[in-house]
């Protein structure tokens, strides 16, 4: 089974970088407990690929977390991005699932994933019933499943919600909105949604090469799914980026909304499914910036990006990039204070 493993100051400082008349963000960042922390922001790792393997990707997404540490507690640390309003909770462990790298059966993948997602919803309910806001890094979309669940349980017990589910917005090039055939990182929306836990479900930048028809035309039959396409906004230009979010964000409104990105719609991004055609870094950029900034958020989810992947392929900047995602969220949600009095 999947275990959490804190964070401890020994680890903090293995990835510290102390330079003369400055203040970094992991010499501020608290470490500690979510019922214990003053922190407004919980840090959470998921470093696995087993729900990438899982749906036939490419393995590699566990390399994101570490290096993002690397990169984002080494950031200064200033009045709008103070290290003290972070919490460095820790990260889940499945090295006792012993799925080795090149295990490629299925069943057994999907078999493991199972395990993972009781282990991360855990996490995420001890988080959220402490009313903090979850930022989830690593891993594949698989988990984006535990998320919500764990979100909503946290959430319901703090009464911050008053019905059993949430909201998600999601830029993404493929929906994960995969048949319910056991768990993996193409249908982490999916079983949110069958089971109630997820409301309304946004997509935005869908690539239409890489959604199969059938699962499209549920989703377009369904009065709580709105999803637009890359096409549409970059091809054919019948509505804007910024329209896209807009229209997203209104169509959430009313609910928490996890706010979720998968590194595989940014272009030439190294990802289990990395595309030379999709949104830049900016975009992205923008993307997190006006969630956090119009959202009632719930969590965030950054996932599926990789520092390295099972077949050699390697790219250090993915940890800088993460890092710019998560102190854009983290500035512009402090400068609207929407979810703190």
């Amino acid at each position: 089974m999947p275990h959490f493993q804190p964070f401890t100051t020994d680890t903090l400082k293995s990835y510290l970088k102390v330079r003369p008349n400055e203040v970094k963000l992991g010499q501020q960042i608290l470490i500690e407990s979510p019922d214990r922390t003053k922190a407004n922001y919980v840090l959470v790792g998921l470093p696995e690929d087993i729900g990438v393997r899982a749906n036939h990707g490419i393995g590699g997404t566990q390399t994101s977390w570490p290096a993002f540490l690397q990169a984002f507690l080494n950031i200064q640390s200033t009045a709008d991005l103070p290290g003290d309003d972070l919490c460095l909770y820790g990260q889940l462990d499945v090295s006792d699932l012993s799925i080795n790298p090149e295990e490629n059966n299925v069943d057994k993948l999907r078999n493991a994933v199972e395990q993972i997602d009781r282990s991360v919803e855990k996490i995420i309910y001890n988080i959220t019933a402490a009313d903090k806001i979850p930022i989830v890094i690593g891993g594949g979309h698989n988990n984006t499943y535990p998320i919500i669940k764990g979100a909503v349980r946290g959430y319901a017990q703090n009464k911050r919600i008053a019905s059993p589910s949430i909201n998600a917005i999601n830029l993404d090039a493929h929906a994960d909105f995969r048949p319910l055939e056991g768990r993996h990182s193409g249908n982490g929306f999916r079983y949110a949604f069958s089971e109630g836990h997820l409301d309304r479900y946004a997509v935005i930048g869908l690539h239409r090469n890489y959604n199969a028809a059938s699962m499209l035309e549920n989703m377009q039959n369904e009065s709580r799914i709105d999803l637009t396409f890359w096409e549409d906004i970059f091809l054919k230009k019948t509505l804007s980026f910024d329209q896209a979010i807009q229209r997203a964000l209104g169509f959430t409104r009313g609910n928490l909304s996890g706010i979720e990105l998968d590194l595989d719609c940014i272009e030439n991004v190294l990802s289990s499914a990395t595309t030379p055609s999709g949104v830049s870094t900016l975009q992205a950029r923008q993307y997190i910036h006006q969630t956090a900034g119009f959202a009632n958020v719930a969590y965030v989810h950054i996932c599926e990006g990789a520092a390295s992947l099972s077949d050699g392929r390697k790219d250090q900047s993915v940890s800088k990039l993460i890092a710019y995602l998560v102190s854009d969220f983290i500035r512009e949600h402090r400068k609207n204070n929407l979810r703190f009095d």
